[in-house]
């Protein structure tokens, strides 16, 4: 199976990896601040973009698995959301290739339970499982509404999301299906003790997917992590507020 992957500038290698239904060239303004101190990669998850699906990456241990085979030796890795679950396996499968870590906008267990109500109700996840069999691009698109959902600039990026979300073209009905049920079956809070790496973990302070709760929870479980809260933005603060996201991240990605 191949994965595709972008990669420009010169320094210590990083590599990004998207969330849900959508690709790689999301970071593609990150990416350019980015490059003047790291060879960046921007990769296509399994099914997403240009990337091929195959079966054997339809479970997290999978994916992550298959994501690292197109990884260099030693790289630090940016997850986001879905992309920042397998960004923590990968970090926890492959301890010494992993130097530092930065989670954004992602949750240990992204389901809502009894001892986890940081999550997403069954509901929700349950209704985009039909709305996939039914009409698939709505249901992206309606997934996308609830990433901005109480940003301050909700408009101006649901707008740039919706705009780029099929510019790798359509991704695999397949793959959207079983990253959905990654995404309810995952929980990885028993890892958390495993992470190596230095880690930050930025949130959105209005994100109703993984609130603020659940990125303190989320660096509470990672020896010596930090966490950073993204005033006024929501699920993607990456590209609604990019003038702080960036210096931080590169500060972290850095070392200093």
């Amino acid at each position: 199976m191949s994965l595709y992957r972008v990669s420009a500038g010169a320094g210590p290698d990083v590599a990004l990896l998207h969330g849900w239904g959508l690709h790689g060239g999301l970071f593609t303004e990150l990416a350019r601040g980015l490059e003047a101190h790291f060879r960046v990669h921007t990769l296509d998850l399994p099914g997403h973009g240009h990337s091929t699906w195959s079966k054997g990456s339809a479970d997290l241990e999978g994916m992550a698995r298959r994501v690292a085979e197109h990884l260099p030796e030693t790289c630090s890795l940016l997850g986001w959301s879905l992309g920042g679950m397998v960004a923590l396996r990968i970090a926890t499968l492959f301890p010494k290739r992993v130097p530092r870590l930065v989670l954004v906008a992602t949750t240990p267990k992204f389901l809502k339970s009894r001892d986890w109500p940081y999550g997403v109700d069954e509901k929700t996840l349950g209704g985009a499982a039909t709305g996939l069999r039914r009409d698939w691009r709505a249901t992206v698109n309606e997934f996308l509404g609830l990433q901005v959902r109480g940003d301050e600039k909700q408009l101006e990026t649901l707008r740039e999301l919706k705009q780029s979300a099929f510019a790798h073209g359509e991704p695999s009905t397949a793959a959207l299906g079983a990253c959905l049920e990654i995404l309810r079956t995952t929980d990885l809070r028993g890892e958390l003790g495993a992470v190596a790496a230095p880690t930050l973990v930025v949130g959105g302070a209005y994100d109703r997917l993984t609130p603020p709760a659940a990125i303190a929870a989320l660096a509470a479980g990672i020896a010596g992590a930090r966490a950073e809260i993204v005033p006024r933005a929501a699920h993607a603060p990456f590209l609604a507020h990019r003038e702080i996201f960036l210096p931080l991240v590169t500060e972290f990605l850095r070392g200093s």
